[in-house]
């Protein structure tokens, strides 16, 4: 008999995190490992965030902060969700996490009964599987595959969607796709929303600035949604603060009330030096970000064009965030001195183990037949990477 808990023998160690551990015990062991697993920004804090965070301990920003987040950081959060978004939110209606993922966790727990239906956009972000699951949720997924760029068409949706559909989640720009949907998309599935008055809808946008082609678009400013549209946000990812752990969520009021009232039994209020921080970040012009940004458009040229060149490797031209998802099953069935590669979770492990480079099998995201490749590093390791997946990728039988 376990002495643990059901309900923890049930959750799933991230995919992601044990990929970059396993790159981690490899350079250890004194390997030089490209890590392409992670989605986190190679690029530092931008100085007046970091002036910001350093000041409030100047000012002794140092106790417990009201559960759903300073009324001052709040109320910026707010400003940005009208200035970026042209969504009108009171303070009331903002509830700052330890980061993003704290905020999807305590929607889903405050949404979902045991055996709720949940519906999720696949390929999907590694941990909306092991959260619908903690809830004890019913989960469905809708896919979509590169020929249709990882987006799901309002069809898809209709034929997804039941009136007993409590949650539906997804994200764009997307991870683990860099898919990013247009207006004219979401407004499309908008419309198979409206049918469906008892679903919520979870819109994660946190990869929101870090956008190649088109404007963000939230589908929260469909007004018939709006109250059952959840914001899901935070500035880990567009201003490189994944260290920070500041996450949020706009919602109706008995959302933001309820998620105020879990948060308050698990954490209580996030770090006060990183949500003065994060008040910098809501305050700062996107423009500022243009950058970091174009460094990634820089970035995606050079892994589409490098991984084309690789048999075996099918890729789209994804529109945002940091990604590519090649799909990879033709290499399937393939060996390496006897050992055959049956799926994309032994390709990873050959790729880590051969040449030395992270990745993530598609597995973790609901779709088995691709990988994650990151290119949030820099050009010289990324062309390095490729150069080392093409000779291990020639070596299969």
């Amino acid at each position: 008999m376990s002495i643990l808990s059901e309900r923890i023998e049930r959750l799933a160690e991230s995919e992601t995190i044990a990929m970059s551990q396993r790159s981690r015990d490899l350079k250890a062991q004194g390997h030089d490992v490209i890590n392409l697993s992670l989605g986190e920004p190679d690029f530092n804090t931008p100085d007046p965030i970091k002036e910001a965070g350093i000041q409030a301990i100047r000012d002794n920003y140092s106790h417990y902060t009201p559960v759903p987040g300073l009324s001052e950081v709040r109320e910026a959060i707010v400003e940005k969700l009208s200035r970026d978004n042209g969504l009108t939110y009171s303070v009331d209606q903002i509830v700052i996490s330890t980061g993003a993922k704290q905020s999807l966790m305590n929607v889903v727990l405050c949404l979902i009964n045991p055996g709720d239906k949940v519906v999720v956009a696949a390929p999907y972000w590694v941990s909306y599987e092991a959260m619908v699951k903690y809830a004890e949720g019913d989960m469905h997924t809708v896919n979509a595959g590169v020929d249709q760029n990882f987006k799901i068409t309002p069809t898809q949706l209709d034929a997804a969607l039941t009136d007993d559909t409590k949650l539906f989640m997804f994200s764009s720009p997307s991870n683990p796709t860099g898919g990013a949907y247009s207006e004219d998309e979401l407004r499309a599935l908008a419309e198979v929303f409206k049918r469906y008055p008892n679903t919520f809808i979870i819109s994660d946008e946190i990869y929101e600035h870090i956008r190649f082609e088109g404007e963000h678009f939230s589908l929260a400013k469909v007004p018939e949604l709006f109250d059952r549209v959840i914001v899901v946000n935070g500035v880990s990812k567009s201003f490189a603060m994944t260290g920070w752990r500041i996450g949020y969520i706009a919602a109706n009021l008995t959302i933001a009330k309820a998620c105020t009232k879990m948060q308050g039994q698990f954490t209580s209020g996030a770090s006060a030096i990183s949500q003065m921080a994060s008040k910098e970040a809501m305050h700062s012009d996107p423009t500022e970000l243009k950058a970091m940004v174009q460094a990634f458009a820089e970035r995606r040229e050079i892994m589409i064009d490098g991984l084309s060149k690789i048999p075996g490797f099918i890729c789209n031209r994804p529109e945002g965030a940091f990604y590519l998802f090649p799909k990879v099953s033709e290499l399937f069935g393939k060996t390496f001195n006897g050992t055959v590669i049956a799926n994309a979770t032994d390709l990873c492990m050959y790729l880590i183990n051969e040449a030395h480079v992270a990745t993530v099998p598609g597995s973790a995201f609901g779709a088995d037949e691709y990988i994650r490749l990151s290119y949030a590093a820099s050009e010289e390791e990324l062309k390095t990477a490729l150069s080392r997946i093409h000779s291990a990728i020639e070596q299969l039988q």
